[in-house]
């Protein structure tokens, strides 16, 4: 998994290989991103904060992506809040509604979001709209989602 093995960058919305930063900070010194040479957060919420919100503003879809992931999960300081996070990720909407996570459950807005975000080319919506028809009975549509 590609998580467990690399950072992720806020200032440039890269990830970067875990070898490539003991690289660049233990053998070489550098204390700036691998991408953009941005000095490094440190770990500082509200720095972090501030750089996702600033590519936000300049339409940068994996930082509208991580912001509301911040605000699905309650990270960076900011409090838990799903329907606010609804207008970035729609995948993390379709698991609240489907789940009951935050807003009330409700599978027929889950469908309507996993149809919406598979529509955008979201492969694991689509994979999970084979499987909500599959438990309907719908076999034939269930493999054409899969």
């Amino acid at each position: 998994p590609v998580d467990d093995h690399s950072g992720f960058s806020t200032c440039c919305m890269q990830q970067i290989c875990t070898g490539c930063i003991f690289a660049a900070f233990a053998k070489r010194g550098m204390a700036v991103c691998l991408f953009c040479r941005a000095p490094r957060s440190g770990g500082d919420a509200d720095v972090e904060l501030a750089r996702i919100r600033a590519r936000v503003d300049k339409n940068d879809p994996t930082a509208i992506c991580l912001l509301g992931q911040k605000y699905y999960h309650g990270n960076l300081g900011l409090q838990k809040d799903v329907r606010r996070a609804a207008g970035q990720p729609l995948f993390e909407l379709e698991l609240a509604y489907q789940r009951g996570e935050g807003v009330e459950q409700n599978e027929k807005k889950a469908v309507h979001f996993y149809t919406k975000a598979a529509k955008q080319g979201h492969v694991l919506s689509r994979n999970n709209l084979g499987c909500i028809e599959g438990v309907r009975g719908n076999q034939n549509r269930a493999v054409r989602h899969w």
